[in-house]
């Protein structure tokens, strides 16, 4: 959405997940999606850009209640927020349980 440069791996924003809003690292873009088709466009990109879509693997700073879109669509929606400003939103593709 509103982001005045690029986006790569080790990237910090706020996560607003329905009421929680936690810190995230970008921990690696995994897939560079064209927005139009749905088709992979890049595998591994080394960054992303406004208007670009991706597949993304996040890890929250702090325990964080979230569900794939695909089960629960309620807890499975963000946005992420930086510098005042919503730069990007998203649906929950997976979830990997840490203990």
């Amino acid at each position: 959405m509103q982001h005045p440069s690029v986006i790569t791996a080790g990237y910090t924003p706020v996560f607003h997940a329905h009421t929680a809003q936690v810190a995230c690292t970008i921990e690696s873009i995994d897939k560079k999606i064209d927005p139009s088709s749905g088709e992979v466009d890049e595998e591994n990109p080394d960054f992303i850009q406004s208007g670009d879509a991706a597949v993304v693997t996040v890890r929250p700073q702090k325990p964080l209640s979230i569900e794939p879109s695909s089960e629960i669509p309620e807890l499975g929606s963000f946005a992420i927020r930086d510098m005042g400003q919503t730069i990007a939103a998203g649906k929950v593709l997976s979830v990997d349980e840490r203990e």
